[in-house]
């Protein structure tokens, strides 16, 4: 489990294809990898990855193809920019909310409004994802946990709004109208539902 708050933006050193339906992801990330151990749980832009080689500030990690096709770690390569956050022990603070690294689907980024202290970011979801998104509800955006400002069902977008800190030291900052993220909607909504649908009141 995470809590989306990034600890470290880590570099893509390579993504070695294997036999096509899975990949190698080799990420160098010093902070993350200081206490590391083989089998641990590590989340590169929201995707629980699972370290299987790890040493010198880089770790790797097997990906497997429905990974790559549900998530936008099928288009990282070398020298992109991953967030990166270790699992969360007993004993820390819940800083975010609960994340548990399992991505639901993929948006896109369709505006960014500077303002004096902070950004304000639309994303495009789909229906199936954005049923799940209420407004002043958390939401992991690239494993970042942010705040949803308000929902647009007409657009199919929801809006977050980026403080210079997420800014500056998550892939946040960096993303163009028209980039992809990985989304992670509140896993209490999408039991909740389950629960509604058993007990025939939906």
């Amino acid at each position: 489990m995470f809590t989306g708050i990034i600890e470290e933006l880590g570099t893509v050193e390579a993504l070695d294809l294997l036999d096509g339906d899975a990949a190698r992801l080799t990420i160098r990330g010093p902070k993350v990898t200081e206490d590391a151990g083989h089998g641990d749980s590590i989340a590169v832009n929201g995707c629980c990855l699972t370290v299987v080689e790890y040493g010198d500030g880089l770790f790797t990690a097997d990906v497997m193809s429905e990974t790559l096709k549900r998530t936008s770690l099928g288009g990282v390569g070398k020298g992109s920019k991953v967030n990166l956050e270790r699992a969360v022990t007993a004993h820390a603070r819940l800083g975010g909310h609960i994340v548990q690294g399992h991505v639901d689907g993929v948006g896109t980024i369709a505006s960014r409004t500077p303002s004096e202290h902070w950004e304000e970011v639309r994303i495009a979801a789909a229906p199936e994802i954005l049923k799940y998104v209420a407004e002043k509800g958390s939401i992991a955006v690239d494993g970042v946990s942010l705040t949803v400002t308000d929902v647009d069902d007409a657009t199919g977008t929801f809006g977050v709004s980026l403080i210079p800190t997420t800014l500056e030291l998550t892939v946040l900052g960096s993303k163009q109208i028209g980039d992809t993220v990985n989304l992670e909607v509140d896993v209490i909504a999408k039991y909740v539902e389950r629960l509604l649908v058993a007990g025939g009141t939906k």
